[in-house]
């Protein structure tokens, strides 16, 4: 019965917390109305979740998204001393097409998402046979040293976690 009201218990959880910590308030209003939306959002949305992402090893997964939390905080301060300091005409911006080892949709989400979470970088597009990713560089003076670093840092890791 639990199971049918909550087909996606994670996401009414974090639609729950996420309703309390926009409204700024817990009162008994507050809860009720998180409550409706935790059971009714992800009830009426089921029918297109095709089936649940598996991650098949969770403190991998926790590492990944410290090391992610790492590297955006690291990219921000590389991103203010590029603004900031370097001539205009040294900067080498970049398309960089990174072709995909990942099969599953949502760790090729995750991988797309991770890039454009850290500064400096954005997934801008998506294969069309979903083989490869295209992605703008702020500043990358060798493309291909930033497509084996995508790759490995992060790609290769998703891959361990999800697939």
């Amino acid at each position: 019965m639990l199971r049918r009201l909550f087909p996606h218990p994670y996401l009414s959880l974090t639609l729950a917390l996420c309703w309390v910590l926009l409204s700024n308030s817990v009162s008994l209003g507050t809860l009720v109305l998180a409550l409706i939306l935790a059971t009714a959002i992800p009830l009426f949305t089921s029918p297109w979740w095709p089936g649940r992402p598996r991650i098949k090893r969770p403190f991998a997964f926790a590492a990944y998204a410290a090391l992610v939390l790492w590297d955006v905080i690291v990219a921000n301060f590389h991103v203010a001393r590029i603004i900031l300091f370097m001539p205009r005409d040294k900067i080498r911006s970049a398309w960089v097409t990174v072709p995909l080892d990942l099969k599953s949709p949502e760790a090729i989400s995750l991988l797309a998402g991770t890039i454009t979470m850290t500064p400096g970088t954005l997934t801008a597009d998506f294969s069309a046979d979903g083989r490869a990713l295209l992605v703008h560089a702020l500043h990358a003076p060798d493309p291909k040293a930033l497509c084996a670093e995508i790759k490995s840092r992060y790609e290769s890791r998703l891959k361990r976690i999800m697939e």
